[in-house]
């Protein structure tokens, strides 16, 4: 793998290129001192069961060990006493194992991810489950993963519009091709906020630490060394958001929008691809409702999943645009791109995408790393971060923008790049600029 070396020397620069919860306790606490997380390396896909029972909020008690949600026990931490008594009577009477459990004030549940006694069969267990009363959901714990990495390199042409002091902006593929300088004549995202559920990213990093936050880890505990060493997140923060002008790296497709990190995916194994789960993405989806992050991206995805499938209608029912990258595959079906109102993206490809979905340049990707460094990437991970930025161009100018007119804006204003079919930020930012004249 090519790997572009950091130089000190503006001069040299380019000289060498080589090899579920609303109600969340302080940062790295919780209720008893138990990990708000539980210990999600462990958890089995192939085993554990996601359940959820109403969680009513209810009058503070007067009593000692009461909060605002009632009495909580300190291994529920934001259970109400409904919710907590029925999670007791659910354990005995199936003999499972509370792992973790964490609030969803949204939709008014306590979840729990629950290990089945050995030898029970777990499809049996969460059809007796999901006719219990005392239940809202029961379902598999899921997997998920992220979309990338297939490595290499390709120098891109230079541009034009807007002129940078970063030394590889015309290494940027993706930023060349979307006329992404040119958009930024009009707009470079000022304060649009972003939510990015991935894995965590560098914090440090020269192009990011100024405007991409930490908006909670549901993975390590807040491990601020595990967080910031996370290759995926870097790179989609990077596509979206590095900052410009500052004589360093590279710019971002919306440089002044807002960031901030999701933790909901890890790296199992750090050879292969980074993997997430049902109950760290519930988590991480019913933080994100609490915020007012316009533009949601998840470069992810999995098999349907009827938790997040909730989380994922209340986020576009309150205006969301949400963002997800086509699978591997280019079959959609499950989770994220198969809800309605979800913008789906591809990488570019001389073949006709699926109808509806948006082509970006995924290919040879130059962005971010952790430790500060740069690399080139693939996948269509990095075509969804493209697209985010792009949205994040358009919601500057008309902040009441809802998906399905940017979709369609995006769509009808591509452009062929390559004998592919692209998005392109300048003509569509123009389109924008164009219709906002005739009201």
């Amino acid at each position: 793998m090519k790997r572009l070396l950091f130089v000190l020397s503006a001069s040299l620069v380019l000289s060498m290129l080589g090899g579920c919860a609303a109600v969340r306790p302080p940062r790295g606490t919780s209720a008893g001192g138990a990990s708000p997380t539980g210990d999600v390396a462990s958890m089995d896909g192939k085993r554990d069961i996601v359940l959820a029972v109403a969680n009513p909020l209810e009058p503070a008690a007067t009593h000692a060990g009461s909060n605002l949600l009632g009495y909580t026990p300190s291994a529920n931490y934001g259970a109400g006493q409904r919710a907590a008594s029925a999670l007791a009577d659910i354990e005995k009477a199936y003999g499972v194992r509370t792992i973790t459990g964490w609030p969803i004030k949204a939709l008014g549940l306590y979840c729990v991810v629950l290990r089945p006694p050995p030898g029970v069969d777990r499809d049996a267990l969460i059809a007796r489950l999901a006719a219990d009363k005392r239940v809202q959901l029961a379902q598999p714990l899921q997997e998920y993963s992220v979309y990338g990495n297939d490595n290499g390199s390709q120098q891109a042409a230079p541009q034009d519009g807007r002129h940078y002091n970063d030394p590889y902006t015309d290494l940027q593929r993706g930023f060349v091709e979307t006329r992404a300088a040119v958009a930024h004549t009009v707009t470079q995202g000022d304060g649009v906020h972003i939510a990015v559920v991935d894995t965590g990213a560098d914090m440090s990093h020269p192009d990011l630490r100024d405007h991409v936050r930490d908006g909670g880890d549901d993975v390590d505990d807040n491990n601020t060394n595990a967080f910031n060493s996370d290759r995926h997140g870097t790179e989609v923060a990077g596509i979206i958001a590095a900052e410009g002008d500052n004589h360093q790296g590279m710019v971002g497709i919306a440089p002044t929008s807002r960031i901030s990190v999701y933790k909901a995916c890890w790296y199992p194994d750090p050879a292969k691809g980074a993997r997430c789960n049902s109950f760290t993405l519930a988590k991480a989806l019913a933080a994100v409702n609490d915020t007012d992050a316009r533009i949601v991206n998840m470069s992810l995805g999995g098999p349907p999943d009827p938790l997040l499938g909730k989380l994922l209608e209340q986020l576009l029912s309150s205006g969301r645009i949400v963002v997800a990258a086509l699978p591997p595959g280019g079959g959609t079906g499950g989770f994220p791109d198969s809800a309605p109102g979800v913008i789906v993206v591809r990488s570019s490809d001389t073949a006709p995408a699926p109808a509806g979905v948006l082509s970006a340049p995924g290919k040879d990707i130059l962005t971010t790393q952790p430790g500060g460094g740069y690399d080139f990437t693939s996948g269509s991970s990095m075509a969804a971060a493209h697209v985010s930025g792009i949205l994040a161009l358009l919601l500057s100018l008309s902040p009441r923008l809802d998906a399905r007119t940017a979709r369609d804006i995006l769509l009808r204003t591509s452009s062929v790049t390559h004998g592919m079919l692209e998005v392109d930020a300048a003509a569509a930012v123009a389109a924008l600029g164009a219709e906002a004249r005739k009201q």
